[in-house]
């Protein structure tokens, strides 16, 4: 196999969370040995390519990018066949273009079923013959589920009018504007028309990455699924390019451009952050309240929560319900019970299960999460809850207490290696881990179980639908000193 070169093959499987295995039947390679090219051997694959952005059971067309250190790896350029698990009209008319939603051609109980297999087949060398596997938990809406979007400026092609949405799929430049995304209220596509609008009126230009000069760089908009309550925030460089008059004028009628729009929700603040850092993130220099405040509140599981525009909430509300009430379920009877909360973010987790416990400490990084965590707590009157600022490596080292349970929600990367084996230390009897990346659990969970955990219970719980994304709930339990477990890891490097 040469690279640049097409191919067409059959994806056998889907790793998660977008490897798809591509087999190209009866392909002989150049070294291949000559007693494996006897006709009477059965026919067998021969070749193995990693394709993104396909399905299982696909007949692919794809151009081979990567043929190195025995790893092949290719771009999909046309499904010649669709995969039996296919079966609808995608909904969004964005699909194919934006590289957010890969599984909109699947009814919803296949994207269920994929995930669970993904999930299950990740997993498998933790899973003993006691391990309860409880399957996936779809989320409450299908579409329109998203609280939360961070749209980006650019343009859909070189030079071409600003545009304000996602990115194109597989561009690092290119973003198209996504006005009738299905996984937001309509809210969202009406706020991004607008403010839109009113960029094109005024001519103002985009931050471009490479020249690193223009002025719009980003559009945060959040709305809570059970208030109705809007925050949006738009992210500039301070670069403005006619005059500072002008800059206060775009400014007041993109505003009352906002509030004028007719919206099934509130707008509860609109800020102007300023950010002239190189780097493509969103993130702050100065900020500035246009209308309202910069919070809005969401409500969970009969708790409030106040929300800034950076701090972490679960991006799906209802979905977040289902979630939690399964952590509140593995981590069982609490009473008397001192429970740590590690990567806590706005305390949504700790507080919950403040209520039945005798303490809970929660520990997040981000200085403004924990002052809304702060917050929170004394607005739905829980006493019992304490929260600390910092990273968790450090953190563990200043604290006197000793938990009971520990609750652990880091973020897609995992846990860092030495602060788990801080947490291990502890010899907590339980432990509950909430991964919104699986292949990180899967990392940590070898070191967990190689010192004397098993995993007792899995659930997932599907936080993104469309998406190739899902979370999970693993509830693991200390081995007693008479009891072992053998862990057996399969790694598949394609």
């Amino acid at each position: 196999m040469k690279k640049g070169q097409e191919y067409i093959g059959v994806v056998d499987r889907v790793n998660f969370p977008n490897k798809g295995i591509v087999r190209i039947e009866g392909f002989q390679e150049e070294d291949q040995k000559e007693e494996d090219k006897e006709e009477d051997k059965p026919s067998l694959p021969q070749v193995k390519i990693v394709v993104k952005d396909v399905l299982p059971g696909q007949t692919i067309k794809f151009r081979l990018t990567k043929n190195a250190s025995g790893r092949k790896e290719g771009r999909l350029l046309k499904v010649v066949t669709p995969s039996e698990r296919e079966g609808r009209v995608p909904p969004c008319p964005h699909f194919g273009s934006c590289g957010g939603c890969a599984y909109q051609t699947m009814p919803y109980k296949e994207q269920l079923r994929l995930k669970e297999e993904q999930g299950k087949q990740l997993l498998q060398g933790f899973l003993k013959e006691e391990t309860i596997w409880e399957g996936i938990l779809g989320s409450p809406r299908e579409f329109r589920y998203r609280n939360k979007m961070e749209y980006s400026f650019g343009d859909e092609v070189k030079d071409g009018e600003i545009t304000l949405g996602m990115h194109k799929k597989g561009s690092f430049y290119d973003v198209l504007t996504t006005d009738q995304c299905q996984i937001v209220e309509e809210d969202f596509n009406r706020i991004v028309n607008g403010t839109l609008k009113i960029a094109k009126e005024f001519g103002l230009t985009y931050y471009h990455k490479i020249t690193h000069s223009g002025y719009l760089r980003h559009l945060l908009v959040r709305r809570a699924i059970k208030t109705g309550e809007i925050l949006v925030h738009l992210v500039t460089t301070s670069a403005w390019e006619i005059m500072n008059k002008k800059e206060d004028e775009f400014f007041s009628v993109w505003k009352n451009t906002l509030l004028s729009t007719c919206l099934d929700g509130r707008i509860k603040g609109i800020v102007h952050t300023i950010n002239d850092r190189v780097a493509d993130v969103i993130c702050t220099d100065s900020t500035k309240v246009l209308f309202g405040e910069d919070f809005f509140f969401e409500e969970l599981l009969d708790l409030k929560f106040k929300i800034s525009s950076f701090s972490f909430f679960q991006t799906n509300s209802l979905g977040a319900e289902v979630l939690y009430r399964k952590v509140r379920e593995y981590i069982g009877g609490t009473k008397d019970k001192v429970i740590f909360d590690l990567y806590s973010g706005t305390g949504t987790i700790a507080q919950l299960l403040a209520p039945v416990a005798k303490k809970v400490i929660g520990v997040e990084i981000v200085e403004d999460a924990v002052e809304a965590a702060r917050d929170n707590a004394r607005r739905n009157g829980l006493l019992n809850c304490e929260f600390l600022a910092g990273d968790v490596l450090q953190v563990l080292d200043t604290m006197k207490e000793k938990p009971d349970y520990i609750v652990l929600d880091p973020p897609r990367d995992g846990v860092h290696k030495k602060a788990l084996e801080k947490i291990i230390g502890y010899q907590v009897e339980r432990m509950v881990y909430i991964s919104c990346k699986p292949t990180s659990l899967a990392r940590d969970l070898e070191l967990l179980c190689g010192a004397g955990y098993k995993v007792e219970k899995v659930c997932m719980v599907d936080m993104f639908p469309e998406t190739v994304n899902v979370e999970m709930v693993c509830l693991l339990s200390k081995l007693h000193a008479d009891h072992h477990i053998e862990v057996e890891l399969q790694m598949d490097l394609i």
